[in-house]
């Protein structure tokens, strides 16, 4: 995700070509030759050589036995100091997980990250299809999520016209909205109803259902929860859903407005 299409003036070139680097051999699980590496980056072998032994030296990369490198475990640290970071307060996590183990099915919590519409903390439920794509950081398929309509839905139509424009309706499923005016109508009905919904536009068989945390401020100062469900077991059960939603998303703009405690130091 990056903040700009423009390059800075004063980029720093070998920390992008050394971020690209890592990009490349991310996208490739089994691995990848420092030949490999340079093909794909654009840059010479040696150059290739160089930043692998930098970025393995400091855990980021693994050399395999073959010779191909993978990431390392710098990254899963890194990742897991941002899914803290996103999540806010620990009680956020409480809450979440306590409304997943209540109805069984994976909750989310969402907001504008760097203006785009990502999800910010995840409970998993047993009842829920795993998908696998719905993790802190994911920041797609705002259109054909019931969290992202949620979260569209706080903007102003100008506001909504130029981030769909920006990101693209991609088509998921063929049930995915293609269009801002289809789109539009879905959200308001979602309003209507006090939910927002989408069932199979994101992954066939899967509905998931979103209502708003809190919607005033800025935007990463806007909230909503969503929790995903076969699609099946949405239609017998809509009404309490929704109703448990919202008892999920009053206690969660507790936990995100409730004033930070500072520890307290024992007396020596």
């Amino acid at each position: 995700m990056r903040d700009s299409a423009v390059p800075p003036s004063d980029m720093v070139s070998s920390v992008a070509r050394a971020l690209r680097v890592l990009e490349v051999v991310g996208e490739s699980p089994t691995g990848l030759s420092p030949k490999q590496i340079a093909r794909r980056c654009d840059i010479t072998i040696a150059a290739a050589y160089r930043m692998l032994r930098t970025l393995a030296h400091q855990g980021y990369v693994m050399r395999r036995a073959d010779g191909a490198y993978t990431l390392g475990l710098a990254v899963a640290d890194r990742f897991r100091e941002l899914v803290t970071a996103m999540r806010g307060p620990a009680e956020v996590g409480t809450v979440l997980r306590r409304a997943s183990a209540e109805i069984g099915y994976s909750h989310y919590l969402g907001s504008f990250v760097d203006g785009r519409i990502a999800i910010t903390a995840v409970a998993e439920g047993s009842r829920s299809p795993h998908v696998e794509d719905l993790v802190p950081g994911f920041d797609e398929g705002a259109h054909a999520t019931a969290l992202g309509k949620s979260l569209l839905a706080t903007l102003d139509p100008n506001q909504r016209e130029r981030y769909l424009k920006e990101h693209g309706m991609r088509a998921f499923t063929q049930a995915t909205l293609r269009s801002p005016a289809a789109l539009d109508a879905d959200i308001a009905a979602g309003m209507r109803r006090g939910m927002q919904v989408e069932i199979g536009q994101f992954r066939p068989g899967v509905a998931c259902v979103s209502v708003s945390v809190q919607t005033a401020g800025e935007l990463s100062q806007r909230f909503v929860v969503a929790c995903a469900l076969p699609a099946v077991d949405l239609v017998k059960q809509a009404p309490v859903i929704r109703e448990r939603l919202h008892t999920t998303a009053r206690a969660l703009k507790s936990a995100l407005t409730a004033p930070a405690t500072t520890p307290t130091v024992a007396a020596a």
